[in-house]
């Protein structure tokens, strides 16, 4: 499909979907304000279905933002999970635990501070769903480092898996992106390549991947 079929469909399908209100809504339009990337409403509808069939108990997010998805997690699953999530920009920091304070949710989200390289690797696993939306030159690593936490039956799903098309071709790949888009690349192409994986990539907001733990590695 043509750039402009795309751009009439993302809209028609955003335009269709249920709008959010209360804290939610307030972020949303912060977000758009202040050009903070938050999770696009497609997506967010589509992981509210996953959530709600998954009902996971325990979820780990890379990348926290001004604390969006964390607080989205938690009102699908009406408050009923335990969210550990990681941040190191201390604007967003602020935000972030200004937000969690507002939706009354500080005992059951945790902001893990710092580079979420260090920070992960000293959490214990046991995870039902892992959100990956950090930053995109290090999905591997990050996949890399909590995989093992994650339990059989558990998935990861990872956001903008296609950065703006980028991934998909070359004609849109910007020169100083390259290094990041051949990790993107590199990425996509293990965990859809693996045993232990069932993986799905799904081309709605920037790109989805979920993918399923079958066993560990």
């Amino acid at each position: 499909m043509s750039n402009i079929v795309n751009d009439l469909v993302e809209d028609y399908i955003r335009k269709t979907l249920k709008t959010n209100n209360g804290i939610l809504e307030d972020m949303e339009i912060y977000a758009e304000e202040n050009s903070v990337p938050i999770i696009h409403k497609e997506v967010s509808e589509l992981l509210k279905v996953i959530l709600k069939i998954h009902k996971p108990k325990r979820i780990l997010e890379i990348g926290c933002a001004i604390g969006y998805s964390s607080i989205f997690f938690a009102d699908v699953l009406n408050n009923d999970v335990e969210i550990i999530t990681t941040e190191r920009n201390p604007i967003m920091l602020e935000k972030a635990y200004e937000n969690i304070k507002k939706a009354g949710l500080s005992d059951k989200i945790k902001i893990l501070v710092g580079d979420a390289e260090e920070t992960l690797k000293d959490i214990d696993g046991d995870f039902d769903m892992v959100f990956i939306d950090a930053a995109k030159g290090q999905y591997k690593l990050f996949f890399d480092i909590v995989f093992d936490k994650v339990k059989n039956g558990g998935i990861v799903i990872s956001d903008n898996i296609l950065y703006k098309g980028m991934i998909a071709s070359d004609e849109f790949v910007v020169k100083r992106k390259k290094t990041i888009v051949k990790r993107m690349r590199d990425y996509l192409d293990y965990i859809c390549h693996q045993e232990f994986l069932d993986t799905s990539i799904i081309p709605i907001g920037d790109g989805v991947a979920i993918s399923y733990k079958r066993s560990d590695r």
